[in-house]
């Protein structure tokens, strides 16, 4: 027998102020999947989430999350489900230590001394629970946010953009720690704007001004796409970029250092016309892998700003 998935949800909607800002999402997570939750600021993508953890409640749409009712049992879902925001948002003058007794003691953690020691411990916070918290630097702040999120063992981890802010090797840390979790066993749902981030999920999904557009590995959401990349490389990139704007098939060009990326979706216009530039500007042309992130700008492009 399958298990239920961790979310599943359909025809999310959510309005304020007469503009829609969560239009007919349906979104599913299984159980112990790490999936991502892409897409531009204004999105929707804070709303979904606290629709789904029960902080806020849809004007349509139905669902279920870890096998509760998002519209009767809301305080369920909360007790089990772990949401670390995009905002730091535990007391600066209170130590580490502090922080987390306080957090026990709102989930009624019991013992609550043991419950504070075991969590400093799985983070790696013990040798700095006598900081003050507002002394920390972005990582180990992501890093007590973690803790406090995690400390009531829930089933499900929402994160939304948890390291916007923090060094590459903080980030780095932080996904490690968060394969370990679903490695036992823990739902993930993280939003991002980073892409080696969403590349680093089984499963990512992607909203563009309050509708899903996009959903599967990576390699699948990839492939959907049907967009076609060359590269060009040299010395004439610059004069390349310029002559290749409004030409056939080209529907992105972007920099990366000495190359250029060119990407559209009609390959053959594509191709004919990053040779004819190629040529011109004696570069030289090879076609390259479509990227996430050049997946990403084309579905914002194609989608209606709901502002």
């Amino acid at each position: 027998m399958t298990a239920e998935p961790a979310i599943d949800v359909h025809g999310l909607t959510k309005s304020f102020g007469g503009r829609t800002v969560v239009d007919d999402v349906t979104l599913t997570v299984q159980r112990g999947e790490i999936a991502g939750f892409l897409g531009p600021n204004g999105s929707g993508k804070t709303t979904t989430i606290r629709l789904m953890c029960g902080l806020l409640s849809p004007d349509a749409g139905t669902g279920r999350v870890l096998g509760y009712d998002i519209l009767s049992q809301g305080r369920r879902i909360k007790l089990e489900v772990g949401y670390m925001t995009q905002k730091f948002s535990f007391y600066e003058d209170l130590t580490i230590e502090e922080n987390l007794r306080f957090v026990a003691g709102l989930y009624r953690l019991k013992p609550e001394r043991q419950s504070v020691a075991d969590t400093l411990a799985d983070l790696g916070l013990t040798s700095r629970k006598h900081q003050l918290a507002g002394s920390l630097s972005g990582g180990w702040k992501q890093r007590l946010a973690l803790a406090a999120c995690i400390m009531h063992r829930p089933k499900l981890l929402l994160l939304d953009e948890p390291t916007a802010g923090v060094d590459p090797l903080a980030r780095r840390e932080f996904w490690d720690e968060i394969h370990r979790l679903a490695g036992d066993g823990l739902t993930v749902l993280v939003s991002t704007h980073y892409m080696d981030e969403a590349e680093r999920c089984h499963r990512i999904n992607y909203i563009a001004y309050g509708r899903l557009v996009a959903s599967g590995t990576v390699p699948e959401v990839i492939a959907e796409a049907g967009l076609v990349t060359f590269t060009l490389s040299g010395p004439g990139t610059a004069e390349a970029a310029k002559r290749l704007k409004g030409m056939p098939g080209v529907d992105q060009i972007a920099p990366f250092g000495t190359t250029l990326h060119v990407v559209g979706r009609d390959g053959a216009a594509l191709e004919a016309s990053a040779r004819q530039v190629a040529q011109a500007t004696k570069t030289a042309l090879v076609k390259s892998e479509t990227s996430l992130e050049d997946v990403f700008i084309k579905l914002m492009n194609a989608s209606p700003d709901n502002a």
